[in-house]
């Protein structure tokens, strides 16, 4: 009779096992056809109710992998970034711990974070078991480089791994900017002519013009021995002007840069099939 017992309580338990493990993959399932419908927080919530379920921890790995993508895709980088960790230290293998921190990495450039990034991809590169993936490292290295404003190290780091379509777009982009410095300092030499060389040519002429005028009103002051006059002249007119032609000539040099860095984003945005943050 305890033989019978036995055998009935452990077919009990048998039964029940495989009722969970059954209920885990559809809840598996349905997490997964919402991803795939992108309907992303709806996917987060069946992927935590996964979580909340799975006893075993079986599905730790994918279902917080799942989330952080999910959160990835709805803007919500800071979430995203949590779950990619978790994903990591659930993974089993270095395959899913590579993946892990890739998807950081990622992350972490999108939300502008790239000293994280970078601080992550050094990591990867000097652990040797990830040394198969040093081509990989390095492409992202190269699209944090992008996101820091550094593309002419990004266009070395390309070149190195031959992706030579956006290493020649990473050099054009460099080769459009202006230099702030030069902009600044050639304006305090000449008015006017940092706003030249951005192409601003009206501010130029007007920054060119009160500095003559007003250099004009206080060296005839001065000439005059009207020293009082000079001196207000030369404080509230003249440096004034000067001060503004250089500073107005380095925000332009910086604002066409960054109109520079948007027109390039954006057309790897629209145009740029490969791999992107």
């Amino acid at each position: 009779m305890n033989f019978v017992i036995r055998i009935f309580y452990q077919l009990l338990i048998l039964s029940s096992n495989l009722f969970a493990q059954q209920y885990l993959n559809e809840q598996l399932k349905t997490a997964d056809s919402l991803f795939n419908a992108e309907k992303y927080f709806d996917a987060i919530t069946e992927y935590k109710r996964l979580l909340y379920f799975d006893s075993t921890k079986q599905f730790s790995f994918q279902a917080n992998f799942k989330i952080g993508l999910a959160y990835k895709e709805g803007g919500k980088y800071s979430e995203a970034i949590k779950y990619f960790g978790l994903a990591e230290v659930n993974a089993i293998n270095s395959e899913q711990i590579f993946e892990s921190k890739i998807y950081q990495v990622r992350t972490n450039i999108l939300r502008m974070t790239v000293f994280r990034a970078d601080k992550i991809l050094d990591e990867l590169e000097n652990d040797n078991r990830f040394a198969g993936h040093l081509k990989e490292i390095k492409y992202w290295k190269a699209w944090s480089k992008i996101f820091a404003d550094e593309w002419e190290e990004a266009y070395h780091i390309f070149s190195q791994i031959n992706e030579t379509k956006l290493a020649r777009l990473c050099l054009n982009t460099q080769n459009k900017f202006y230099s702030v410095d030069f902009a600044k300092y050639s304006s305090m030499i000449f008015p006017g002519f940092g706003q030249f060389y951005t192409g601003e040519y009206i501010s130029g002429l007007l920054s060119l013009g009160w500095n003559i005028f007003s250099g004009y009103l206080t060296i005839s002051a001065f000439n005059a021995e009207r020293i009082f006059d000079g001196i207000v002249s030369a404080n509230l007119l003249w440096f004034r002007f000067y001060r503004g032609n250089f500073q107005n000539a380095e925000k332009f040099a910086r604002e066409k840069n960054i109109s520079i860095t948007n027109e390039t984003l954006q057309f790897l945005n629209e145009n740029f099939n490969g791999l992107k943050p």
